[in-house]
């Protein structure tokens, strides 16, 4: 499935270009919780975008939007960063080291900050907004590129786990896969939305359903160690795959909403 911080991405640079309403972003929020809340990691980044600080309340998405908006902001970019790979998160900080807790980020080098979402109570996401202090290092990845990697890796996996023999024991491994990747199905993304950058976040999602039930062990389908290791290595090139691909596709999203955009006026 994609995340949060990607719907966060694609709706607000629409947003941004005049090709969503502010409740058109706010509508897609609710696909990942019921209530989301906002607030500075600390009282400077607090006072640069007149949002609640660390010990105050939180506030609304909407407020949000707003200061992105009294700030400048262009446009925001998707970082899904791994241990050993936070590129484009401002060096080993706090907003690193959350950002890998969550798995998630999205960046707004035109403002100089970054947020990371998390579930902090049932039905309420907190986007927590971090100084960022520098983007170097955040990779551009060509979308072709990536959907030919997405592939490419794709085939190599399907050799090695089809040498491990990794679903003798699922009969129903077929279903397990459609069903985790018809999840991504279901999300809202603005009219504007770029068909190849749609298909590629559904190819990417389809190929981490099958990441995600080949990494798993049906009742009595056990593997040695040796075989766990072994699916284990044959698997990581494919997330590595499906973390650039989704990165890829919302890039290439953001980039064609604002050339959207800029036709408009």
């Amino acid at each position: 499935m994609s995340c949060a911080s990607a719907t966060l991405v694609v709706w607000t640079s629409g947003w941004l270009h005049g090709l969503a309403a502010a409740d058109d972003v706010l509508d897609a929020l609710h696909t990942w919780a019921e209530q989301h809340e906002v607030v500075a990691d600390d009282d400077g980044t607090a006072t640069a975008l007149d949002l609640p600080g660390p010990d105050e309340a939180p506030v609304g998405p909407a407020l949000l939007l707003a200061a992105l908006r009294r700030a400048g902001a262009t446009s925001a970019r998707l970082v899904l960063p791994v241990p050993g790979d936070v590129r484009g998160l401002g060096g080993k900080g706090t907003l690193a080291t959350c950002a890998l807790r969550s798995g998630e980020a999205l960046v707004v080098p035109s403002v100089h900050i970054g947020l990371v979402p998390k579930i902090v109570a049932d039905g309420v996401m907190r986007w927590t907004v971090f100084d960022l202090p520098s983007s170097n290092g955040l990779e551009h990845i060509p979308i072709g590129e990536a959907e030919h990697g997405l592939g490419a890796a794709l085939r190599e996996a399907t050799a090695a786990l089809a040498a491990l023999d990794v679903a003798k024991h699922r009969p129903n491994v077929r279903k397990e896969i459609a069903d985790l990747a018809a999840e991504n199905s279901t999300l809202p993304w603005p009219d504007a939305m770029p068909p190849r950058s749609l298909r590629v976040l559904q190819r990417a999602a389809e190929v981490a359903a099958i990441v995600s039930v080949a990494s798993s062990d049906s009742p009595g389908g056990a593997l040695s160690a040796s075989a766990m290791a072994a699916r284990t290595e044959a698997l990581r090139p494919v997330s590595e795959a499906v973390r650039r691909a989704r990165c890829a596709a919302v890039d290439e999203a953001v980039r064609v909403l604002a050339d959207s955009g800029a036709g408009r006026h």
